[in-house]
């Protein structure tokens, strides 16, 4: 499948994506007309992003009568986060993480296979907007779910102690031949980062890429074994690392579950933690770090 690729968003054409969902062309157009199929109209062009088709393929997965999905492990997935690790080992709430991007853990969460997915989205045509909100209030899969807010995060560049490149911007560090340290595809910092390029008119091939890291603790090793000079993530992680941090936005960083387990056990242990005194002095120690609506509602359909 010849599919087009734009700084690491997969994108079908029109008879790609009717291949891909196995239907005709004229179908495909009748769900466009409809609204029904998550896609975009560029320069004329229909183009269906894969990640979106795959959730709403999920999304829209049918199950006998009686039948209701088996109870999800106790994963919180999505991003990697140091504040969100370190309350799910002091609240002794028994959820795990496993922190694969915002976009994985998303998946994960619509499959079945998280409890719940810890999310930072970001919007590519603008890059600061919050993203979470956006993407799980036109879910049609999650009509049964629930977006708790965790923390708003300043996020920007790790750079060695001291900026010895004297680094002020992403533009800065294209200008300057910095070595970008890049997150996976569906992460929400990479997302981050191709957003603020494109808002430049850049995209991922201007930059000197040195290395791909799973996590921000993953890009703040890597600066300190000079594998790259600068990488996308929050100032709490260069708290951590004792690195230097250059902002540029601040963003939700939010909890998205489903309703029945938002009310059991393990998650309402958690949600009752970080409104204790503990959680908003840790948060304080890691900086960048605003802690004032966590464990409220943001959103439920």
């Amino acid at each position: 499948m010849n599919m087009q690729e734009d700084a690491g968003l997969e994108l079908l054409t029109t008879a790609e994506a009717a291949g891909y969902l196995r239907v005709k062309e004229r179908k495909l157009y009748e769900l466009i007309s409809e609204r029904k199929v998550p896609c975009t109209k560029v320069a004329g062009k229909w183009l269906f992003p894969r990640a979106d088709l795959d959730r709403w393929l999920l999304a829209g997965m049918m199950r006998p009568a009686g039948v209701s999905p088996a109870s999800a492990p106790p994963i919180v997935g999505g991003s990697h986060d140091p504040l969100l690790q370190w309350a799910l080992s002091e609240s002794r709430a028994g959820l795990a993480i496993l922190p694969e991007g915002s976009e994985t853990g998303y998946r994960r969460l619509l499959e079945g296979t998280v409890l719940a997915a810890a999310i930072h989205f970001h919007d590519l045509a603008d890059p600061e907007r919050d993203g979470n909100l956006a993407v799980v209030s036109r879910e049609p899969g999650l009509d049964d779910a629930v977006l708790i807010g965790f923390a708003c995060r300043e996020q920007g560049l790790l750079v060695a102690e001291d900026n010895p490149l004297q680094l002020t911007s992403v533009v800065d560090a294209k200008t300057k031949g910095a070595r970008m340290i890049l997150r996976p595809e569906g992460a929400g910092a990479q997302q981050l980062l191709i957003g603020l390029l494109r808002r430049d008119s850049l995209s991922l091939a201007d930059l000197v890429q040195s290395a791909y890291a799973p996590t921000g603790p993953d890009i703040a090793q890597a600066i300190r074994t000079n594998q790259g000079d600068c990488g996308v993530a929050t100032r709490a992680v260069a708290t951590a690392a004792g690195l230097g941090f250059i902002p540029l936005c601040t963003e939700r960083f939010d909890l998205v579950m489903r309703q029945r387990d938002y009310f059991r056990g393990p998650m309402q242990t958690l949600l009752a933690f970080v409104q204790t005194p503990a959680f908003a002095a840790r948060a304080a120690a890691l900086r960048g770090l605003d802690v004032s609506e966590a464990g409220a509602i943001r959103w439920a359909p």
